[in-house]
């Protein structure tokens, strides 16, 4: 009996238009096609403790983030996590925030080594691998927390419309709790849309050729402003091991 490749489809999309939207329960089997996500409750719990994002040239403190790297060599061999270091994204890149090395806390061990990390970075990497095959990554994740509060909205990407100076992009939405908006855009590289949509239920997914398209998110507002509002998602980042990165 023939084996259903799951990725099949997503490859094909990705490859054709540069960018695939994926809806939460889709994207959730492909995860659990790679491994199991035996940890999701605390995964997801671990949004709880991020630090404040303390570098945001517009002044604003509404980001709070965590940050971990990781390697996989071209052989196929395991996703190693790697030490902790800056994150550095060049003005090329980053207009807002970017030019200097920029420290945040390490994700914590448990959300870092568990289950469920471990199978969203397999199945990128299988994903990718397709796209870009025989190369060692270098891999970033971003654990990211947008809040939003009467008055002043919060900023998923406030840089803007943007590409992020990698080979390849997951968004993989986490949770909304008590938000609006935060509609995802993407674009060619002459501003040109391409599609749109909201990541609206936990899995729900964007993934980018960050070669071929901009990506961008709209503000989050809160609905009830008497409640707490945040958008929580997962970005991770894959880019040829030794290739300069973010510049």
């Amino acid at each position: 009996m023939t084996r259903t490749d799951p990725l099949a489809d997503l490859f094909h999309v990705l490859a054709r238009d540069g960018f695939a939207y994926v809806p939460g329960l889709r994207m959730r089997a492909l995860i659990e096609a790679a491994g199991p996500l035996a940890d999701w409750a605390e995964f997801a719990a671990s949004w709880n403790d991020l630090g404040l994002d303390v570098y945001m040239a517009d002044g604003g403190r509404y980001r709070r983030r965590r940050f971990g790297v990781f390697g996989a060599p071209a052989c196929g061999g395991p996703i190693v996590r790697g030490p902790h270091q800056p994150h550095y994204q060049s003005r090329d890149y980053n207009a807002l925030n970017g030019g200097i090395e920029r420290w945040f806390a390490p994700i914590a061990e448990a959300a870092g080594g568990g289950p469920t990390m471990r199978a969203i970075l397999a199945t990128c990497r299988g994903l990718f691998d397709r796209l870009a095959p025989s190369r060692a990554w270098h891999i970033e994740a971003h654990q990211f927390r947008i809040e939003a509060r009467p008055g002043t909205a919060g900023q998923p990407t406030p840089e803007g419309m943007h590409r992020d100076g990698v080979d390849y992009v997951l968004v993989l939405l986490i949770r909304r709790e008590n938000v609006r908006s935060g509609v995802t855009s993407i674009h060619d590289l002459t501003g040109r849309t391409l599609g749109s949509f909201t990541l609206a239920e936990p899995f729900a997914a964007a993934l980018v050729d960050d070669h071929r398209v901009m990506h961008g998110v709209t503000a989050v507002e809160p609905e009830d402003p008497a409640r707490p509002a945040f958008r929580d998602v997962l970005v991770v980042t894959f880019r040829q091991a030794g290739a300069e990165g973010s510049k």
